[in-house]
């Protein structure tokens, strides 16, 4: 019969383990959350595959995406030559350059306009929404005061006027774009640091003297920084479309370089004509880049929230 502990009888070192389980780590949280949704799974595959193109597009792309022949112009996709190869697997433009390569191409700059412009919009609004937060007083009515000033006028109005001052290129449409998404930092950050610098560690980083840009950069930054990656997330969508959309108008970077907006742009004049691949397949790319980054925004955004990430 098996012996009956005492109630007074200390716990072996088994029974101590067996009742706290070790914890998982963040990443296996994370590995966990991602196999249990599918969605979220498939946005970062694709994200992956047209970040792999824009970083090798020199290397994968079939041709040169500028080499224009008359001769092959609105070349339909999958079209066989005399040989029976297709050459222009999506077929080609007004100009007869291959749409595949543009597209490609077009990648490289959609990615680098959309993660500059957020990385900028992203440090010059968190750094000005902490100080707000922080400081408080004539500080804060400053910098809040000229976040509503620039909340008054639309954004890709308020992106075209300035545009058409200092003109089209990438350095400029990265810098006006940047500085356009700076609001919406500004505010999560301010908000979140208004409520961590009441907490109790802060306060215990002050009494041990403290200094306010070391408790800014190791006790608050640090524990905001979850919805503002959530943020960068939808804010690099946002800003492919607007990029997207002023290289449309014919405000983003010069037509000499592809960009999906521009694609699209060049193909109005042959739609009406029945060439619906000069506009479906750019199209596409900006819809699947979009829609991916949004679906991995909003997966974040449940696993960091506590209150989300078992529903």
């Amino acid at each position: 019969m098996a012996e009956k502990l005492s109630p007074s009888a200390p716990l072996s070192p088994v029974s101590v383990a067996s009742l706290n389980p070790p914890q998982a780590t963040s990443w296996e949280r994370m590995r966990g959350s991602l196999l249990k949704a599918k969605w979220p799974i498939l946005a970062i595959i694709i994200l992956a595959l047209i970040t792999f193109m824009a970083l090798f597009g020199p290397q994968i792309a079939p041709k040169d995406p500028n080499r224009q022949s008359l001769i092959e112009r609105l070349t339909p996709p999958m079209t066989e030559n005399e040989a029976g190869e297709i050459d222009y697997l999506i077929g080609t433009d007004g100009l007869g350059r291959d749409l595949l390569s543009r597209v490609i191409y077009g990648a490289r700059v959609s990615l680098m306009v959309g993660f500059s412009a957020m990385l900028i919009g992203g440090v010059l609004g968190t750094s000005l929404g902490i100080i707000a937060g922080y400081f408080g007083g004539a500080v804060d009515d400053v910098i809040m005061r000229l976040a509503d000033i620039q909340l008054a006028f639309p954004f890709i109005l308020l992106t075209i006027m300035v545009l058409v001052v200092l003109g089209a290129g990438v350095l400029n449409l990265v810098l006006v774009l940047g500085v356009g998404q700076w609001v919406t930092y500004a505010r999560i950050s301010r908000a979140q640091t208004l409520s961590q610098k009441e907490k109790e560690f802060v306060e215990a980083a002050r009494s041990i003297g403290a200094r306010d840009w070391e408790i800014i950069t190791r006790a608050i930054l640090p524990n905001i920084l979850a919805p503002l990656i959530v943020i960068g997330s939808f804010n690099v969508a946002s800003v492919i479309l607007a990029e997207a959309s002023l290289s449309f108008l014919g405000l983003g970077v010069p037509p000499t370089v592809p960009t999906w907006g521009g694609i699209l742009a060049e193909s109005r004049d042959q739609l009406l004509g029945g060439y619906w691949w000069l506009a479906v397949f750019p199209g596409a790319a900006i819809m699947l880049t979009v829609l991916s980054l949004n679906i991995l925004g909003d997966w974040l955004r449940d696993f960091l929230d506590p209150r989300l990430r078992n529903r």
